[in-house]
């Protein structure tokens, strides 16, 4: 009898040595119990609530500054400053769709305008991928996401005719795009006029642009040796210089050949070398408000005055 109460007294001992170690381990007090579940939900939380910004930093002349660090960049989200996580410079590819006007008022200006898309082409990174939308009266994709050869292989078979449903076509070019392969996305829009046959109004227009995470870069073609608002209506140049400006990206009111290459030159320029800044926001709140993104440039002494592009919030 005695043996079998020593036996069960050995086998209790040992079940309380079991319990004690799997319970938890007293820890220093603010001490965190577990780095590694600890550091995965930080890595989780960096990837959910990451804001990544494309900056494009140029100088009065639109030429673009590269070699600036992290250090030379401050970013704010209403109004409050916020820790940068993320900096990078690298020439990452994009996923571009070509936003082309086909209506009537093209048709004298179809030779010039299809040259500047293909050197526009030539001097993107040799990874981006490219869409077509062409639209008139109304908007089509007229070719899907490939290389740029096939983009302009399409292209020279449109033929201008009919009015202009342009923000039809940009509606659609930002709902395609973000079918694209790279994380880098933007639109290149190409018109002469204002809209004026489109189902989706300004307002419609903006609000999509507002969400998403697409640099809108807009050429609006002049005659021959016009000036900005004798032809280009004034009304139209304002739209398209608030949809670029709303999206980080930029405007040019070419009225030459030569100027019509060397604004979409400087745009595929500009898409090559950019910034990309992410933080993450301050203000953990997920209420669907606005937020508002400034970025400020601190430049090293010697350069001139320069100007920053990002886009204006999420």
């Amino acid at each position: 009898m005695r043996r079998s109460k020593n036996r069960g007294a050995s086998i209790y001992k040992a079940l309380i040595g079991c319990l004690l170690l799997l319970a938890p381990q007293p820890g220093v007090r603010g001490q965190r119990q577990d780095p590694d579940i600890d550091r995965d939900k930080n890595v989780i939380r960096q990837r959910t609530s990451l804001v990544v910004v494309n900056v494009s930093v140029t100088d009065k002349q639109f030429r673009q500054i590269s070699g600036l660090n992290k250090e030379h960049f401050e970013i704010f989200e209403d109004k409050v400053r916020q820790e940068i996580e993320f900096f990078s410079d690298e020439d990452k590819p994009a996923s571009v769709g070509i936003i082309f006007d086909l209506s009537g008022s093209m048709n004298n200006k179809m030779s010039r305008a299809r040259d500047a898309i293909k050197a526009f082409i030539d001097t993107c990174h040799d990874q981006d991928d490219f869409f077509l939308v062409g639209f008139n009266e109304r908007a089509s994709l007229l070719a899907e996401i490939s290389d740029g050869r096939s983009v302009l292989d399409r292209l020279s078979l449109a033929e201008p005719r009919g009015q202009t449903a342009l923000y039809d076509a940009a509606y659609l070019g930002v709902e395609k795009v973000k079918e694209g392969r790279h994380d880098k996305r933007a639109l290149l829009i190409v018109s002469d006029g204002q809209d004026n046959a489109s189902r989706y109004n300004y307002g419609e227009l903006r609000k999509l642009l507002k969400e998403a995470d697409v640099q809108v870069y807009c050429i609006g073609i002049l005659e021959e040796g016009a000036d900005a608002g004798s032809v280009l209506d004034r009304q139209g140049q304002l739209i398209l210089e608030e949809i670029a400006r709303t999206t980080g990206g930029m405007a040019f009111f070419p009225s030459s050949h030569s100027e019509l290459e060397d604004s979409v030159m400087r745009i595929a320029l500009t898409l090559r070398h950019q910034y990309s800044i992410g933080y993450v926001p301050f203000n953990e709140q997920r209420d669907g408000k606005w937020r508002k993104i400034k970025v400020r440039v601190n430049a090293p002494k010697g350069l001139p005055s320069l100007t920053v592009r990002a886009k204006e919030g999420y």
